[in-house]
Order: C-alpha cells, then structure tokens, then sequence
C-alpha cells in the first residue's frame, strides 16, 4: 500500500477528522485521525496491519516473539500485528495511571516484544508503555505504529517504523492561531485530559 492508499482507508472510514482537537498530549490540532474509526473494519485493519509487518526489517521481524500495545487504542492494531506476524499479542493497561501487564499476561525474562501503537504524538505514551516491558522483564526491539504525527521529533529509544507519518501543525494551547481559536475544542482521544 501506498501513503495514498493508507490515507484512502482512513477516508473511506471516515476516520481523518477536521475542527479544533485536543490531542492526549494536551497540544491542539485542526486535523484528527480517528484510528478506532479506520480499525472497525476487521478487513481493514488487517490490510494495515499486514501492511506495516512487511514493512518491518527482516531481521526485527525475526526477533519478534509477541506483540504488546498501550490499551486503549493500541489494543486492535496489537492483535492484528501479531496475526500477521504469527505471534501472540498482549496490552498494558493503566488502572492506577502507570502501565502494567494485566489479566494473566506475563513476559519472561528477555521475550522480545515489538510495541505497537495506533499513533505517535510526542512519544510520552510509547516511553512509558516500553517501560512497564522492560519492568516486566521483556526487552523492546522496535515500535511500529499506524501513525506517526510527531514529524519525526519522537524519540522512543527504539528503532520506530511508522505506516503513515504525517505533520499536521500542533499548537500550544496558548498559542493557537486565529482560525482555531475560533472553534471549539473537542477531545476526540481515550485518554482524560
């Protein structure tokens, strides 16, 4: 697939969102992608999650022996990356605000695991997530995501393989431009401000 093919997929499921977004980093943008939108189509979010998986090194992809992705939004791009990857897949969760391996999964110690997300802002989510793995006694050897809206700048401390980069501006929320500030704010996100 294409990054023209991808960006036809998160318009057919009318998942690219225009207006005024509050992003899980608290920054602001005009422009939102819905991932959980594009990822109810089960045949969809095969396609991309087969599409990223090739698109790993194949020595990464050797290494991999599970997949494990931050709930909520990396949970269905985590299951279907590890169908295509043929490796089981977990999720970290936050019942008390810090990620954590739950509901019986374990790692043992030195299990290599790919962090998967749906999208990449500022990285924060992602340090923490490979954080609670190496806690947990796993070793990260790469994050792969659908979308990487850092341009770049997010520094994981991981080689990072996104499907689709994009740069859309993000603004401070003190420091939005005219347009914006006109609209209101919504979050479309899981996370609470």
């Amino acid at each position: 697939m294409t990054d023209d093919d991808i960006l036809s997929e998160f318009r057919a499921a009318q998942a690219l969102l225009e207006g005024h977004f509050i992003l899980s980093s608290g920054k602001r943008s005009a422009r939102y992608l819905q991932c959980a939108r594009v990822l109810m189509d089960p045949m969809r979010a095969s396609r991309l999650a087969s599409t990223l998986a090739a698109r790993l090194p194949r020595e990464i992809r050797s290494e991999i022996d599970v997949v494990i992705s931050p709930a909520m939004g990396g949970v269905i791009i985590g299951h279907e990356m590890g169908r295509a990857l043929g490796v089981d897949a977990m999720f970290l969760e936050r019942p008390e605000g810090t990620f954590e391996l739950r509901r019986g999964f374990a790692l043992e110690r030195g299990q290599k695991v790919l962090m998967v997300e749906d999208v990449v802002t500022t990285g924060l989510s992602s340090r923490e997530a490979i954080a609670a793995v190496i806690n947990a006694g796993g070793e990260v050897v790469a994050e792969a995501a659908l979308v990487d809206r850092s341009a770049g700048e997010a520094d994981l401390g991981v080689p990072f393989f996104p499907l689709l980069s994009l740069d859309f501006p993000v603004y401070d929320p003190d420091d939005l431009p005219e347009e914006l500030a006109a609209i209101e704010a919504v979050k479309p996100g899981s996370r609470q401000a």
